[in-house]
């Protein structure tokens, strides 16, 4: 029976097997539109999971950044004033070139300003995408704050501890007692 078409059907079954050779044949594409609309969902929604936690660690990033340059910001004090009177008072120009000196130290960017004896520091940063630039978002803007002030040292010491009963003496409370 080789090279000889194959019996063709009769009754029931030859309709049901025509019938469905004439739904698939009207397909024409429709199922591969399909796919192709669904392997791009499942690419964007990889993308914005993988490439949304970068983004949220850098954005972590640049706050760690413009805290630790505000607190470097803010240490640049006016000893003078300091040694004399006991007044804590920056020296803005200092204060901003410490916070840049220690921007630029980490390889970051970022406006540094001064206001009274606050140093304020915002870091801007963007974040190169890996999966998101199939969609067309090659980068995401990254944003972070911080600022400080400066504080004296240590004003007194604690005698007890944190969280704990302890008595003026320094020794636990036993129980029942006192």
């Amino acid at each position: 029976m080789t090279g000889h078409a194959p019996p063709s059907c009769t009754g029931r079954v030859g309709s049901w097997l025509r019938g469905r050779r004439q739904w698939w044949g009207t397909e024409e594409g429709r199922v591969s539109a399909f796919v192709v609309t669904l392997v791009v969902a499942i690419v964007a929604m990889a993308g914005l999971t993988l490439d949304g936690g970068l983004a949220l660690a850098a954005k972590v990033r640049a706050g760690g950044h413009a805290e630790a340059a505000a607190r470097a910001g803010a240490q640049a004090l006016d000893l003078n004033a300091y040694r004399a009177s006991g007044t804590m008072r920056l020296v803005p120009d200092q204060a901003v070139a410490e916070a840049q000196s220690y921007l630029a130290r980490v390889g970051a960017t970022g406006t540094v300003s001064v206001s009274g004896d606050t140093v304020t520091v915002a870091v801007t940063s963007t974040q190169r995408t890996q999966l998101l630039g199939l969609v067309g978002i090659s980068s995401l803007p990254v944003h972070g704050s911080g600022s400080a002030h400066p504080q004296r040292g240590v004003v007194g010491i604690s005698r007890g501890f944190a969280n704990s009963e302890v008595d003026g003496g320094g020794n636990s409370r036993e129980a029942g007692a006192g």
